[in-house]
């Protein structure tokens, strides 16, 4: 059972109920892995605050400044569920955060009106969360070929469509060409300064293991696009340091190879009665 602040999500049953996404999945392969997870969740809400909407939204309208913490974990926990969790558990879920985002809106600093459950905003943010997670597995634990990237962002558009997304990347060529139409549309951002630093000091880590933690956020950074990092201004000082990829990909590759019994990975592979080492095999 994977334990968050709010209701407790059993991985482990109903047996054999499926999931959104398959157990063979390019998917359930990236989302295993704690390191792409953080690293790709970093990159994903760097994005995300690039665009003044969305950001508008998640610095307004969310726990992250007051709590930043447990906004990770409950975000974390969704995502699992919505890879991992049975379809009687991921779909009242994602329906529940469709009623939450029907109540937040407003107008940005600029005076532009803003809906949380506009679909081109939402597309933004399903893609961007996409790429993140993608690319930090694919540049920190195993590189993934071009059909695996397509797989992934494929496997996520059933998500994407519940969540009111209707063209939603089904590859990496649409991905690109999304990022590409949101030339002239990002901005830049104090907040996205502050999300670094919240991200370099609040502990996310086991205290053995919280010296890594500022070296995965600039992880985060260098997997950006080189045009959104020039766009915001995050220069090469909050990217990584020599030395320092090479550590982040020797810690990626292990921790693909650590199988967690508890996590909602191992447990959705006992719901589907496949072995616990399935997705390490």
């Amino acid at each position: 059972m994977q334990r968050a602040e709010g209701p407790q999500i059993e991985f482990a049953r109903p047996h054999g109920e499926q999931a959104l996404v398959p157990a063979n999945s390019v998917s359930w392969r990236v989302f295993k892995n704690p390191i792409a997870l953080f690293v790709g969740g970093v990159a994903a809400v760097i994005l995300e605050l690039a665009e003044p909407a969305v950001r508008t939204g998640i610095w307004e309208h969310s726990s992250f400044r007051r709590d930043p913490l447990g906004r990770l974990r409950r975000t974390a926990l969704a995502a699992m569920v919505t890879v991992y969790g049975p379809r009687s558990v991921a779909e009242p879920m994602i329906a529940r955060v469709v009623r939450m985002h029907a109540k937040v809106g407003g107008l940005t600093p600029a005076g532009v009106p803003y809906s949380a459950n506009d679909a081109q905003l939402l597309a933004w943010v399903q893609t961007t969360a996409g790429f993140g997670f993608a690319e930090a597995y694919s540049r920190y634990v195993r590189p993934l070929l071009e059909p695996e990237f397509d797989a992934l962002y494929r496997e996520g558009t059933r998500a994407a469509r519940l969540f009111g997304v209707l063209d939603a990347p089904s590859s990496v060529v649409e991905q690109r060409a999304l990022f590409d139409s949101m030339q002239g549309r990002l901005q830049p951002s104090p907040i996205v300064f502050e999300f670094l630093r919240i991200m370099r000091d609040t502990p996310a880590f086991p205290a053995q293991l919280g010296w890594m933690q500022r070296m995965l956020v600039r992880a985060a950074v260098d997997i950006l696009p080189a045009w959104i990092r020039e766009c915001l201004g995050v220069t090469a000082q909050y990217g990584l340091r020599p030395g320092e990829r090479l550590i982040v990909r020797l810690a990626g590759a292990a921790s693909d190879r650590i199988v967690l019994p508890e996590g909602p990975a191992a447990q959705s592979c006992l719901r589907l009665g496949l072995p616990i080492t399935y997705l390490h095999v």
